[in-house]
């Protein structure tokens, strides 16, 4: 059976839904982009459900429960939801797939995630991506579905592992971008990637992720991207507080969400629980959530006891 293409986006703000019915493309986020032609607008859920047999949620992580439940009544039983939010809620620290399924329960859920900067998807250059979903017909579909000459897409039956690659990536560029905005040096920004990657395993992994998962697209993939792309909202959020810019006047100044930022409370909650250190997100939590100067939190990294890199 030949897949299904989605033929309709929806959006809350309803002067959103207007510009993106008119085929303007998305003038606050992404300006000068159209929509794709085969694509369809509506400020209404109703509208956008109905008789949709696959949903792709793409709504911030502190909005992904509200508008899961506004979906509720309008959604058929067993439809397949996936997420492409990088995150956690905040207060219970659930996945936002744990979300899909505490919502809205009793059918198959997913991700999309991996290196996919939007602008660049949008004009074309070549990328790749996961989709992972606790049913692999489901997976095996929207692979069908999405891949194309410039994108390359995989599956994993990994989801915890893509999951928390995709949340955690966002605090190591946090990171990333306040090390470049300290002038810390390039050699520097490569030991926090790679540092904030085996932080990214050690959590992954005692979550019940797979370890060859943060090896993937779904991890050092999406990591590198986010944390070396001038186009990162994470990595500049960084950069700026790095610079000097308090963390609440960086953050009032932006239209876009860095995830990251309550992402890192909610990684080092994680990371109590299973027992893993991850200094890196600890130091990203002091800087934003305790104000702490970046300069203190950079030297007491740099000061930390050395050991073995592996075991």
């Amino acid at each position: 059976m030949a897949p299904v293409v989605p033929t309709v986006l929806w959006a809350r703000d309803p002067d959103l839904a207007v510009e993106l019915a008119a085929g303007r493309g998305n003038p606050r986020y992404l300006p000068g982009f159209e929509l794709a032609p085969l694509l369809e607008a509506t400020p209404d859920l109703g509208v956008a459900l109905e008789g949709a047999d696959i949903i792709l949620v793409a709504v911030p992580t502190h909005g992904f429960r509200s508008v899961l439940s506004d979906a509720a009544t309008h959604l058929a039983p067993g439809v397949p939801v996936l997420s492409l939010a990088k995150g956690f809620e905040q207060g219970s620290g659930l996945r936002m797939t744990q979300l899909v399924a505490e919502v809205l329960p009793n059918r198959p859920v997913g991700v999309l995630t991996g290196p996919n900067l939007a602008k660049e998807i949008l004009v074309g250059k070549s990328a790749a991506m996961v989709v992972a979903s606790t049913d692999t017909s489901t997976a095996d579909r929207l692979q069908s579905l999405l891949a194309s000459d410039s994108l390359r897409v995989y599956t994993n039956d990994d989801l915890v592992g893509c999951e928390i690659g995709g949340a955690v990536k966002n605090v190591i560029a946090l990171a990333a971008g306040m090390a470049e905005g300290l002038d810390t040096g390039d050699n520097a920004r490569a030991a926090v990637i790679n540092r904030g990657l085996a932080e990214m395993t050690r959590l992954g992994e005692a979550l019940g992720g797979d370890p060859r998962t943060f090896a993937g697209l779904a991890g050092m993939g999406d990591m590198l991207a986010t944390c070396i792309s001038p186009q990162s909202r994470n990595r500049w959020v960084g950069e700026q507080v790095g610079r000097g810019l308090s963390p609440t006047e960086v953050l009032a100044g932006m239209d876009q969400v860095a995830e990251g930022v309550p992402a890192a409370g909610a990684v080092c909650s994680l990371a109590m629980s299973v027992r893993v250190e991850v200094p890196i997100a600890t130091g990203v939590r002091e800087v934003f959530q305790e104000g702490r100067p970046p300069v203190e939190v950079w030297a007491d990294l740099m000061a930390r006891r050395s050991g073995p890199e592996v075991g």
